[in-house]
This record gives structure tokens, sequence and C-alpha cells, in this order.
């Protein structure tokens, strides 16, 4: 099985389960660190932690670690219906597959561990230790991966494999788009776009693009927009379009909830949101640069 080139399809979303995917969400989260285990464990360490990040492959349904180039070059990947852990080859034609419902995360480990020497890679090398933390569930203790609500799964599976879509389609359009990746701390797909390099000192002025599954701000999907360095609230005042709002508490950017998309035309809508709020944030980053050189 190989990944098809062919265009890829949307897939409307159900906006009343946005707010019921948080322990399926959180189930993948620790889900998606065995893939990411691939990249820590056989990788080179970067230091903006691109090692660890995942790809969205559309034909899979799955979020996949960087290759890992041994004789026989691989890559981890987690599918998110059924929820399974895969051993892939380079050209991403599955080799081995394991479905996690109902196996604790030591389990779907062994697994893992027990299918490397096909690829050639060194068992003790593999750890699923980390450099960063992710929301606790019970799954941390011990318990067995519960995928039984297909219903939730298949929405996150959507929602990755949209916002792939958004991104992808962003990133081909805006030269100074970064790929499109997954990043398995926070666990969004995001694409950077750089707005001005870096100065002497200091990072490049830039805005973020992506789909973050829920976490502590919002207990749904949403889209975002950010921005580095953030201007201050009060400069905050460009309408969004879409029914994006902007959101100022600990971190500053653009939300699109899932919870308020429509039942039709959700591209539209979303696509309307990310090009307002591409254009306010841009034009806000630039104003805070000529108000730092100024100053």
């Amino acid at each position: 099985m190989t990944v098809s080139t062919a265009p890829v399809p949307w897939h409307d979303i159900d906006p009343s389960m946005a707010p019921l995917l948080v322990d399926a969400r959180r189930q993948l989260h620790h889900a998606a660190q065995l893939a990411t285990a691939a990249g820590i464990s056989y990788l080179p360490k970067k230091s903006d932690d691109s090692h660890t990040n995942l790809e969205w492959l559309p034909s899979l349904g799955a979020l996949a670690s960087n290759t890992v180039p041994t004789s026989s070059p691989f890559r981890v990947a987690v599918r998110l219906q059924p929820l399974s852990l895969l051993l892939l080859e380079a050209s991403n034609a599955l080799l081995a597959s394991c479905q996690l419902h109902g196996q604790s995360i030591a389990a779907a480990y062994e697994w893992l561990s027990q299918m490397l020497p096909r690829v050639h890679a060194d068992q003790a090398m593999l750890t699923l230790s980390r450099h960063y933390t992710i929301p606790w569930h019970p799954l941390d203790d011990g318990a067995p991966f519960d995928a039984s609500d297909d219903r939730a799964f298949a929405e996150l599976a959507r929602w990755y494999g949209n916002a792939a879509t958004v991104l992808e389609d962003l990133a081909r359009r805006t030269p100074a788009a970064s790929q499109v990746r997954c990043w398995p701390h926070h666990f969004d797909i995001a694409t950077l776009i750089e707005v001005e390099p870096a100065p002497a000192s200091g990072y490049p002025r830039t805005v973020g693009v992506g789909m973050e599954p829920g976490d502590d701000h919002y207990a749904e999907p949403y889209l975002y927009v950010s921005m580095y360095p953030a201007p201050p609230a009060s400069r905050i005042t460009a309408p969004l379009d879409g029914g994006g709002t902007w959101h100022t508490h600990e971190w500053t950017g653009a939300v699109l909830p899932g919870s308020r998309l429509g039942r039709t035309t959700q591209r539209e809508q979303i696509d309307s949101f990310i090009r307002s709020a591409v254009r306010a944030a841009t034009e806000l980053v630039r104003e805070n640069s000529q108000l730092t050189h100024s100053s």
C-alpha cells in the first residue's frame, strides 16, 4: 500500500460533536507518542524539535514520524480509525500494524520493539522518554486504550485531514511558509509563516496557522492564527471573518472553534477565517516590529 498523490477530498465535520472529543483526543495524543518515539530514538536532535514532528498521510488517515534512515528506511505511524500503530516503509507502504484498542502503552511499545528487527533498527535504542509532558490520562497508569467510540476517532481523523488540506494549500501559495507538520507536544498541526527574518539577536517575526484538537483553553478542536512576537491586546482591533474571534488570555491570536462551524460551506468558512486572520496578524507583526525598531 502506498500513499496516493490524488487530490484529497474535503469531509464535513459535525459541529455538535466538537465538545465530545476530549477523551478520544487525549488517547490519540498518547498513541502519537509511539510514533514520535521513532524520531526521538533514532534521529539526530534538532534545536527546533523537528525531529519529533509528524506528517499527516491522507491515504492512511495516519500521523507518521520522519523517516528513520536504516538500511531499510522506515516510519512509525498512528492511524486514527481504527486506532492502530503502523510500521511503514519509507515509501509509506505498510509493513505491519497493531490495533491499539485493549492494549496498554507498554504492550504497544513491546509490539513495536519486536517489529524493529524487520527494518534493521536497534531495539535497545527505542525509548518512550521525552523532554516534554502531555496531559495525564489513565493510560499513563497502565490502563488500556479504549477506541470503542468509533465516531469520536473518525471525527478527529476528519479534523486532522481537513486541517492538513487547508494548511497544505496555504503553504503552497505562501513562499515563506514551512512544511505542514503535527507537533507532538501541543498536538497541533500547523505551518509557520516568516513575516520578517530574525534580527541580529532573536527569532524571526512569524505568523502561525494551525489546528489544535483541543486544550486547556478550548475543550474542542479549533483553528488558530498566532503571532510572534505577540502585540499588546489593546492594538488588536481588526474584525475577523468566518465567525473567528481574538484570544488574548495567556497567548494571543485568532481562533475559530469547531462548534462555531456551520453545517454547510465549512471549507469556505475556514478559508475566509484564515485569510482575514493571517492578513490582520501579518499587519500586527509588522507594526509591532516597526514600533520596536523606532523605540
